[in-house]
């Protein structure tokens, strides 16, 4: 065999392991390789290419419902359900930019594999949440096939929960199917310009907790905001609070106002239209004033997961200790952190700060030699780590399948 192995058929990527297993080699699972940079280096014998394993093979607009193989586009995806003006809520993220490659290449089976949700997470659910079924190939050389067609599915144990997020270290996802749902008839978003993180985060969680049913809840600092594509944030000279509000035309005025009136203890409350709108939550998706151009490739980002209580906490204390950038999604919960470039990429200082407060931090891009040597992916206690063996040895007892790429030696 070559160094790339590309199956065209769930029957073929089957053999293509059982292969691997024969004659004692590993494999990198990949699709388009979007992600490819998210983790500790795999050193592996053969690539598992999936992109050829494409194409949606079901789609049910009525029943909210859509199956793919792993390696259909995202973009061709998106494409066909903006037909039926319907969509992934889970608001997928494209990790090209921040990694230096191209946006729009990324794949389902990857999405899923990373179970990397956007804004709407806070709403919607994550990535997990939507995958309703799938058919795989474990390490095993076995095909096995987990959940069904229907939301409401509780046949055998809930494995898509435990796929999405795995990064393709247990098992080669061949096809997948995910729930649909509407896309708003219209979206617009409520700004409040000059916060500080605690202010901010205050407010945030003010909105959230408002019968404006609201979608998106991100700040962002001076530097961040000014990178931002909506010119009514880049052009704001000052940090920007965005509240995003979607549904029905006919709701929205009475939501907006609603919400307006509960903010104006915070400050100046403003509006942007739906076009902007767009513009800056897919920004605050994919992370975009944090794109790897440039130095800033060498930067280390990483991507940390608290209580949004705690979120403006650990971001006083980051700014205590370094000079690095920060936007807050999730209304606060999520942090997005830009560091200077150091040997460890901040690793040591990043989870002592976080190990007072709860939560994980995951290094979304550094150079291979740093992702190699640090813990990208949260440490797991001894408990923990036994019980991720125990999984990894049930599903690839043989570590065919990306080996190493979350912990090392699993």
């Amino acid at each position: 065999m070559s160094d790339v192995i590309l199956p065209t058929d769930a029957k073929s990527a089957e053999q293509a392991v059982k292969w691997a297993l024969a004659e004692g080699k590993t494999l990198e699972v990949a699709g388009s390789g979007s992600r490819q940079g998210i983790g500790r280096p795999t050193r592996t014998d053969l690539t598992l290419d999936l992109r050829a394993l494409a194409g949606i093979t079901l789609y049910e607009p009525d029943e909210l419902v859509l199956s793919a193989r792993a390696g259909t586009p995202l973009a061709e995806i998106e494409a066909l359900l903006s037909e039926k003006a319907q969509q992934l809520a889970f608001e997928p993220m494209d990790c090209g930019l921040i990694l230096g490659g191209m946006a729009r290449r990324g794949t389902i089976g990857g999405a899923l594999a990373a179970g990397l949700s956007g804004p709407r997470r806070l709403k919607a659910g994550a990535a997990r949440d939507h995958l309703l079924g799938f058919h795989a190939v474990s390490g095993r050389g076995e095909a096995f096939k987990s959940g069904g067609r229907v939301v409401k599915n509780v046949t055998g144990y809930d494995l898509c929960k435990l796929m999405a997020g795995a990064w393709g270290t247990l098992a080669v996802l061949t096809d997948v199917t995910l729930k649909t749902l509407p896309r708003p008839e219209i979206e617009e978003t409520v700004i409040l310009c000059g916060l500080d993180p605690a202010k901010a985060v205050a407010a945030m969680v003010s909105a959230m907790a408002s019968p404006a049913d609201v979608s998106g809840a991100a700040h962002l600092p001076p530097q961040a905001a000014a990178l931002m594509p909506a010119t009514e944030v880049a052009g704001a000279g000052a940090a920007v609070t965005a509240l995003r509000l979607e549904g029905f035309a006919a709701s929205l005025p009475h939501r907006k106002s609603t919400l307006q009136a509960r903010l104006r203890s915070f400050g100046e409350v403003d509006a942007i239209g739906p076009a902007a709108s767009c513009q800056l939550w897919q920004a605050v998706r994919d992370a975009a004033p944090f794109a790897a151009s440039g130095s800033e490739a060498e930067r280390p980002l990483w991507r940390i997961s608290t209580a949004p209580s705690c979120g403006a906490k650990l971001a006083e204390s980051i700014a205590n200790e370094t000079d690095g950038q920060v936007i807050f999604d999730w209304a606060g919960g999520l942090i997005w952190l830009l560091l200077e470039p150091r040997p460890d990429a901040g690793a040591a200082l990043v989870r002592r700060l976080l190990a007072p407060l709860g939560g994980h931090a995951t290094l979304v891009r550094a150079p291979a030699s740093v992702r190699a040597a640090v813990d990208v992916f949260p440490p797991q206690d001894a408990a923990l780590l036994a019980l991720t063996k125990r999984i990894k040895e049930s599903f690839d007892p043989k570590r065919v399948l990306n080996p190493g790429r979350m912990w090392a030696g699993v």
